[in-house]
């Protein structure tokens, strides 16, 4: 996506279009070819493309430590001639300053502009990870109770009078039951059609599509007993 995001970039240059292209990784996407070949055509064509870097310590299993060796991402930006700034990820108005003023300046300046924002992931990578595996209890702990954004937003919040606990109760059972309604929502509903994933990728479907969903359509009639279809949309 970094490749695209570059294009977009380019693209808005060229027609003039008055916007930047935002594009998010983490650290560990940003040991793939693609986010240096994004970064290097940004800074060669002059694409008012920001690349926004959440370095959240692990890339899936892997911490930084066996990632890299240099000073983080944001350093990297010096190779491609690009203009970078690294900022606390956990502090709400900080990031929001440093991308304000990004976008001000690619635009200004028709350039790419590297932010890597410094965070950390107290939750699993996925439904499959378990981080207790690669990382301790405490560690976890101290960044969700010490250095957590929303923690620190709702005591900035509090000092200013404009939040107080028994909102932070009301407002947290509300979520929860707004998030296990929606849990039974779907649960209760049909999965959608197998047939949807070839909705949507062209404005007109090309003939390969067309044909990969001619062989779909072959497939569910010949083996469709072996896929439970009765609990998909039609």
């Amino acid at each position: 996506s970094s490749g695209i995001n570059a294009e977009y970039g380019y693209s808005n240059k060229l027609h003039g279009i008055d916007a930047v292209t935002a594009v998010y990784f983490g650290e560990g996407a940003a040991s793939e070819g693609d986010v240096h070949a994004a970064m290097n055509m940004s800074a060669v064509l002059g694409c008012p493309t920001l690349f926004i870097c959440r370095n959240n310590g692990y890339a899936i299993s892997t911490s930084t430590e066996d990632q890299y060796a240099g000073d983080g991402i944001a350093v990297r930006a010096v190779g491609y001639g690009m203009r970078s700034v690294r900022v606390d990820g956990n502090d709400l108005f900080a990031v929001h300053q440093a991308v304000r003023e990004a976008r001000k300046i690619a635009l200004e300046n028709n350039c790419p502009i590297l932010i890597e924002l410094m965070t950390y992931r107290v939750g699993h990578h996925s439904t499959s990870d378990d981080s207790s595996a690669y990382r301790s209890i405490d560690e976890v702990n101290y960044w969700h109770q010490e250095d957590s954004p929303v923690g620190r937003l709702a005591h900035f919040l509090t000092k200013k009078g404009l939040w107080v606990e028994e909102q932070q109760k009301a407002s947290a059972k509300e979520c929860r039951r707004e998030v296990m309604s929606a849990f039974s929502d779907a649960e209760s509903s049909l999965k959608p059609s197998p047939y949807w994933m070839f909705d949507d990728v062209y404005s007109e479907p090309s003939q390969h599509l067309a044909e990969q969903r001619t062989q779909l359509r072959d497939h569910l009639a010949k083996y469709g007993q072996h896929y439970n279809l009765e609990k998909y949309e039609s």
